[in-house]
């Protein structure tokens, strides 16, 4: 899986490891009974993440503020770091809670870390109760590695402010854990603590990355894919389940279950009855009520969008509302304030981007000249024409649903 954000190695040094030191962020604001639960459904994501990529460990357990993966696996820290809500991840040795344990470790990293020339810096922090302080970590630990480096002959250098070589001791109740590096992780909460919402996908640049970063929130999705054949081509189909299984690596442990809506025979009428301008208004419009269909059907909260204010025409603040005018339906534009540049980034990150490049066609649906500044009622009023009931009503019952 592409990573969310680079993971630099604090050193670019390997070393063995026993444990992966999990840091997770806001969920530790909550209150006992939640942050609790929340911790647990954070444990339970890790373990799927590490299933999915065939990562084995003995253990994942959680002291105060942290969660550890038992593993010798070097790859549990970055698959630990793609998992939503954790915010950082560090591959680390474990040793006894003393002062002499961790220096020990210390200086046999710093044996083959620094090299001759360079400076190092400790990078020290304690909890729990102990007899010293996290500067008599920083003391006797440094102490330790200038030892080993003289001995070396590698003549050492301390330099707390932007050493070349760093090396971190975490001090807890019933271990020191001793790291050289620290992968970014995604953040955001926990996969499935916020419920789930049905995300309209259309395999486009804009949708994937509106479903990821609603993920990242701790939703999990339902995606909608309505087909407008014969206005669109099998290829659009075909890159939006793409997708679809590219976000599903995302969130192993929570399977999507996807659905798709034919949309082709309401289309149609819309082009037929209506002013062609104001088609892609009609068509986004039934779009949502069909979506609300499914959200009613899975006990859904809402429903996700790619849109973006201003990115294209149909786009516009009038449209948008008219897009909702008298509808109550729970709409969530994750996009709404987002440049095209910051969409397509985030794409490349999250594994999308390749997949939404790939030429599809065009919706020959679309009208030349499209409405930008929608008169509301014209379109309540365009809506009389048909029966809408009946038309939504067909189309859910010809709704399938898509194993991927």
């Amino acid at each position: 899986m592409k990573k969310y954000s680079p993971n630099p190695s604090s050193s670019g040094h390997e070393t063995q490891s026993d444990v992966v030191i999990i840091r997770y962020g806001e969920l530790a604001l909550k209150s006992a009974g939640v942050r609790n639960w929340y911790e647990k459904i954070l444990m339970n994501n890790i373990a799927a993440m590490l299933d999915s990529r065939g990562i084995p460990y003995s253990q994942i357990r959680r002291e105060w503020g942290r969660i550890f993966i038992e593993t010798k696996d070097a790859r549990a820290a970055e698959a630990a770091a793609d998992v939503f809500g954790v915010v950082s991840t560090s591959p680390a040795l474990s040793v006894e809670p003393t002062l002499e344990s961790a220096a020990a470790v210390c200086a046999a990293l710093a044996k083959d870390l620094v090299l001759e020339g360079e400076s190092f810096a400790i990078r020290a922090r304690r909890s729990g109760t102990h007899s010293f302080s996290s500067t008599d970590i920083g003391r006797t630990c440094g102490d330790a590695v200038w030892s080993i480096l003289e001995k070396e002959g590698k003549h050492p250098r301390v330099n707390l402010s932007s050493p070349d070589k760093e090396i971190f001791v975490e001090m807890r109740q019933n271990l020191a854990y001793v790291y050289l590096r620290t992968f970014k992780g995604v953040g955001g909460l926990p996969l499935g603590t916020q419920g789930s919402m049905v995300v309209l996908m259309s395999g486009g640049l804009d949708s994937p990355v509106a479903a990821w970063l609603m993920m990242r929130r701790g939703v999990v999705i339902i995606p909608v894919y309505c087909n407008n054949s014969p206005y669109a081509e099998n290829a659009a189909r075909e890159r939006a389940f793409d997708c679809i299984r590219q976000l599903q690596k995302w969130a192993p442990g929570h399977q999507f279950k996807t659905y798709e809506i034919p949309h082709g025979p309401n289309l149609q009428a819309f082009i037929d009855l209506c002013s062609r301008k104001n088609t892609c208004l009609l068509c986004k419009r039934m779009m949502y009520r069909e979506a609300y269909e499914v959200m009613k059907r899975e006990g859904a909260s809402g429903i996700i969008t790619g849109s973006s204010l201003g990115q294209v025409a149909s786009q516009t603040a009038a449209n948008m509302y008219a897009e909702i005018y008298q509808l109550a339906i729970p709409i969530y534009h994750p996009l709404i304030a987002f440049d095209k540049t910051e969409i397509i980034d985030i794409a490349r990150k999250i594994g999308t981007y390749d997949i939404s490049s790939r030429p599809a066609g065009s919706c020959t649906a679309v009208p030349e000249r499209p409405e930008i500044e929608a008169n509301y009622d014209l379109i309540v009023h365009e809506e009389r024409k048909m029966d809408i009931e009946t038309m939504v009503s067909n189309a859910m019952k010809a709704a399938k649903i898509i194993k991927l």
